[in-house]
C-alpha cells in the first residue's frame, strides 16, 4: 500500500460512536515503517459547501477511472485518521500524480503547514 492508493476502510465517526466502511486515500509516506497508515476520508456527498481543504473529482475528470470510485466524490483532507493496515478492506484504485499534488496542497492547508 502506497501513498495515493484508494482503499476501503472502516472510518471512525468523529464522536467515536461507530464507524462506516468507505473509501479513503493513503496520505502517509510510502516509505513509512510499521503497521499503520494515515488516511483521508472520501465522500460521495458533494452537495455540502466545499471547503478550501476539499478536492472534488467529477466522473468526467481524465483520471477518474483509475480512482476506482463510482460517482463524483470529495476528498476531505481535513478528515484524517491513522489505522492499522490489517483492518483495511482492499485497494480499489489510485490517484494520479497530478491529483496527489492537489491533495498534498489541501492537506498542508488543513494542517496549517
Amino acid at each position: 500500500m502506497t501513498k495515493g492508493n484508494i482503499v476501503l476502510a472502516l472510518f471512525p465517526f468523529t464522536d467515536l460512536t461507530g464507524s462506516k466502511r468507505r473509501p479513503a486515500v493513503i496520505v502517509s509516506s510510502s516509505t513509512k515503517k510499521g503497521d499503520d497508515v494515515i488516511l483521508a476520508f472520501i465522500s460521495s456527498k458533494v452537495d455540502q459547501p466545499i471547503q478550501s481543504t476539499d478536492f472534488v473529482i467529477d466522473q468526467d475528470h481524465p483520471d477518474f477511472k483509475a480512482t476506482g470510485l463510482k460517482v463524483r466524490s470529495v476528498f476531505k483532507m481535513d478528515k484524517i485518521v491513522t489505522l492499522e493496515k490489517r483492518i483495511l478492506r482492499g485497494e480499489i484504485g489510485i490517484v494520479s500524480q497530478s491529483i496527489l499534488n492537489k491533495l498534498n496542497q489541501r492537506l498542508r492547508l488543513a494542517l496549517d503547514l
